[in-house]
């Protein structure tokens, strides 16, 4: 069998979570089925670790996609004509797009509604380009994976899909996230926290993060513990709305706050380990790989208690109403006076985490990819 796979993204310098997941999935699936040939659709120069096999080509189609009308051209246009070469049985989609003009049966993959559910935090270009193509890519694709219950549920509701069509593959935690020994984490914290405890965010500078009320959470926090603890913030807020950076001038507590950019998975792995706790405020998040990566480093989380965040944490988490800073603040509050509780948390994370494998992932994916192909 001939699989095309959409790889545009996985090709760029900087992996975040979704450009993990893909790679993940697709790295596994190449190795684990050397039979099959894998078409590698690229929009510009690759890195060769990420042609992850002998069976993987690579076919560069420029020019790059970079922009809504440019991902239509691309994705509509350009791709399906390079791919008449190939003649793929099916056709990979992993980031969200189908090919309207091909007739090649295609998988796609959607990690998250997030137009639909808080269009104030998309710009009007993307938000346009998703309120208008994504139910067209749904009808036209041949099967449908994504990230989770929460976002399936959305995607047979919203646009009537039948539910047979639409599966879930989980991602799972990478690799290099580990616990950390004490001296370790010592040294972690005399490098970024000043040699203190701390609570970690990774986010950056998207609104639907909302580090906003995370700040106001940890407000109450200090007020109420008078404790030495600092909050440490991961992603560059250069592009982060004024509002923010305003408050981060004035903020009370800024000697406590350290604000990082981002990181070599290698370093972010260990800030991750030595923390207190992560808080995951997100106002929404298709999968959540923070959450667990934290629970793979022993770290207990505190996470919103919306959209598929409750799926993914289980039992093995703290919840809070991302809406409402004192309801952050007193999960931080809890979590920092009952050492019991955490411990609990640690244990329960780590048995959590073990039910996501990527292998699981890879498997999942590519049985979808068969039943779209013998369609």
């Amino acid at each position: 069998m001939r699989i095309a796979i959409n790889a545009i993204i996985p090709q760029s310098g900087r992996l975040k979570g979704y450009g993990y997941y893909a790679k993940e999935i697709l790295s596994r699936m190449a190795r684990q089925h050397p039979e099959h040939e894998f078409i590698f659709v690229i929009n510009g120069p690759y890195r060769e670790e990420h042609i992850f096999a002998s069976n993987v080509k690579p076919v560069i189609v420029s020019p790059p996609a970079r922009y809504a009308l440019s991902f239509v051209y691309w994705h509509h246009i350009l791709a399906p004509l390079a791919l008449r070469k190939y003649k793929p049985d099916v056709w990979l989609q992993p980031y969200g797009f189908c090919g309207l003009t091909s007739g090649i049966p295609q998988v796609l993959v959607v990690a998250d509604l997030g137009f639909l559910q808080y269009p104030q935090y998309i710009p009007w270009y993307h938000r346009w380009f998703y309120q208008l193509f994504t139910k067209i890519f749904l009808r036209k694709a041949a099967k449908i994976i994504t990230v989770s219950d929460y976002v399936r549920y959305g995607i047979i509701h919203q646009y009537r899909v039948p539910a047979e069509k639409v599966s879930v593959v989980y991602g799972a935690a990478r690799i290099g996230f580990q616990p950390l020994s004490w001296q370790e984490k010592e040294q972690v914290k005399e490098g970024f926290a000043d040699g203190r405890e701390y609570f970690l965010f990774t986010g950056g500078p998207h609104p639907k993060k909302n580090l906003m009320n995370l700040l106001r959470a940890f407000s109450l926090f200090k007020k109420w513990q008078q404790s030495n603890m600092k909050l440490l913030i991961t992603g560059s807020l250069a592009r982060q709305d004024d509002a923010i950076l305003m408050k981060l001038k004035t903020y009370k507590y800024r000697d406590d706050v350290v604000c990082l950019d981002y990181l070599p998975d290698e370093q972010m792995a260990k800030i991750t380990a030595a923390a207190y706790a992560l808080v995951h405020p997100f106002f929404y998040e298709g999968f959540g790989l923070p959450i667990m990566e934290a629970m793979q480093s022993l770290v207990p989380v505190i996470i919103a208690a919306t959209g598929s965040m409750p799926e993914i944490g289980g039992d093995a988490a703290l919840y809070a109403d991302p809406a409402d800073p004192d309801a952050i603040a007193k999960q931080m509050l809890t979590l920092y006076k009952d050492e019991k509780l955490r411990n609990t948390l640690i244990e329960k994370g780590k048995l959590r985490v073990a039910e996501f494998s990527w292998n699981d992932a890879a498997e999942k994916c590519w049985q979808q990819i068969v039943k779209a192909a013998g369609q």
